[in-house]
C-alpha cells in the first residue's frame, strides 16, 4: 500500500505535531512526492494491453511494432439497417469526424485485438501446427468467436472461424493482412461463417467449428462481408 501524505504527517513528533506552519511547510514538500508515488503506482496498470487506452495504448503499439492508423481508407463498414451484414455488432458506428471515404484509424477494442495479433506474431514459431494457439490469443477478446486452422498440405492454409461473426472492421483488417500468422511462402483462405453463432458447414464433422447440413453455414471470404 502506497502511503499518502497524511501518512507522512502522522509521524510527525508531539513538539511540532499542531503547529500549522509546520504541518503546511512538510504539506508542501510531501504532496508531490506522494502524488508521483500514486503516479508510478498506476504505471504498470496504465500501459497494460488490457486496460490501456488512448495515447497509452499508442504507446504499446510502439512497443510492439503496429500504429493504429490504417494506410488505405477501409469502406463500407459503416452500420446501417436493413443489411444484415452491416447491423448492430457488425457495422461500425460512424463518428462525427470520420471521413465518408472509410475509417484510418482504430478505435481501442480492435487496435488491442490487432496489438495482440503482432504479439502472437512476434512469438508464433511459423508452424501450422502452433498457429491455432496464436490465433486463440487473438480472438481471446471475442466471445463467441470460434478460431481454426487446417493445413491443405498444398502450401495453404484455412483458417475458419465460426460461431459469432466478427465485426465488419475486423474482416476487413484480416483481408488487408494485419493478422500476419502464416508460414512463408503459404497462402491463407479464409472461411467465416456467414450466419452468426453457426458452425461452417463441411462434412462428416460435427462440433462448434463445422457442422453439416442443417447446422453448418457456408464459409465465406472477407470480400463477401466487405464488399
Amino acid at each position: 500500500m502506497m502511503a499518502t501524505t497524511d501518512d507522512y504527517l502522522d509521524l510527525i513528533t508531539p513538539y511540532y505535531r499542531g503547529k500549522p506552519v509546520f504541518t503546511a511547510t512538510l504539506t508542501a514538500v510531501l504532496d508531490p512526492f506522494a502524488n508521483l508515488q500514486v503516479m508510478l503506482g498506476h504505471v504498470p496498470q496504465d500501459f497494460d494491453l488490457d486496460t490501456a487506452i488512448g495515447v497509452q495504448l499508442d504507446a504499446v503499439g510502439q512497443w510492439v511494432g503496429r500504429s493504429r492508423f490504417i494506410p488505405t481508407p477501409i469502406p463500407n463498414i459503416w452500420f446501417s439497417f436493413d443489411d444484415a451484414l452491416r447491423g448492430f455488432d457488425l457495422g461500425v458506428w460512424k463518428g462525427p469526424y470520420d471521413s465518408d471515404s472509410g475509417i484510418t484509424r482504430l478505435d481501442d477494442e480492435t487496435y488491442r485485438i490487432f496489438l495482440r495479433a503482432k504479439i502472437a506474431a512476434n512469438q508464433w514459431d511459423g508452424r501450422v501446427e502452433t498457429a491455432q494457439a496464436a490465433f486463440n490469443l487473438v480472438f481471446s477478446q471475442s466471445p463467441g468467436t470460434n478460431i481454426f486452422v487446417i493445413d491443405n498440405l498444398d502450401m495453404t492454409m484455412t483458417v475458419g472461424i465460426s460461431g459469432s461473426i466478427p465485426s465488419l472492421l475486423f474482416i476487413a483488417l484480416l483481408s488487408q493482412g494485419f493478422l500476419p500468422i502464416k508460414p512463408e511462402g503459404v497462402r491463407i483462405n479464409y472461411a467465416i461463417t456467414t450466419v452468426t453463432d453457426t458452425p461452417v458447414f463441411g462434412f462428416d464433422v460435427n462440433n462448434q467449428y463445422i457442422g453439416g447440413f442443417d447446422t453448418g453455414s457456408w464459409g465465406a471470404g472477407p470480400s463477401y462481408f466487405t464488399s
